[in-house]
């Protein structure tokens, strides 16, 4: 059964033995605290939560896009979400690989990381309004689960760039529309 969300349609990863057993959670967490990498890639091992592992993520990814915001001029916004989603190319590569999946769940740091394409170039003010942070997370959830084009065919390119690529994406995606939800008027 294929669902629209690819977190739920993990696949083994190309390099993995097909008897190779994925590590049990026990390993994951031990990892998660273990190794820098595996400890950013599953969001300081929030990513090993059993339930709505991408929603969680992309929780974690509102404060960092606050910060962000509220702490960097544009250019540098710009400059720190990049360097935030190249750095996370190879660290989802890895934690996929030790993993044994293509696209875990477990991973986060997709969400984590892109969240902050989202509220890119929203004025400063409009960061402290909860309506804001809760429209511009849904928007990104919304277009991270649904794989809105280019999404589906950016998720097929292989390790840790397909894992990125595909939330880019719904970062801009989601970018686009709360910049047109905010021309309205609607939050004041």
């Amino acid at each position: 059964m294929t669902t629209m969300n690819s977190k739920s349609t993990e696949q083994a990863a190309p390099d993995a033995g097909k008897d190779a057993e994925p590590p049990d959670r026990k390993s994951l967490f031990r990892a998660a605290f273990t190794s820098p990498s595996f400890f950013l890639a599953t969001g300081a091992g929030a990513g090993l939560s059993p339930a709505a592992p991408g929603t969680i993520g992309a929780i974690q990814g509102v404060p960092l896009a606050w910060a962000i915001n509220h702490f960097f001029d544009w250019p540098w916004q710009i400059a720190m979400i990049v360097l935030l989603n190249l750095v996370g190319v190879p660290i989802c590569s890895a934690a996929a690989k030790r993993i044994g999946k293509k696209d875990p769940g477990a991973v986060i740091w997709d969400e984590i990381a892109t969240v902050p394409i989202t509220f890119l170039f929203v004025p400063a003010a409009m960061m402290n309004s909860p309506l804001v942070l809760a429209a511009g997370f849904g928007l990104h959830r919304l277009f991270d689960i649904s794989k809105f084009p280019p999404a589906n065919r950016l998720e097929k390119l292989g390790g840790g760039l397909g894992i990125m690529s595909d939330d880019w994406a719904a970062g801009i995606w989601s970018c686009v529309i709360l910049h047109a939800i905010i021309a309205t008027g609607i939050f004041g």
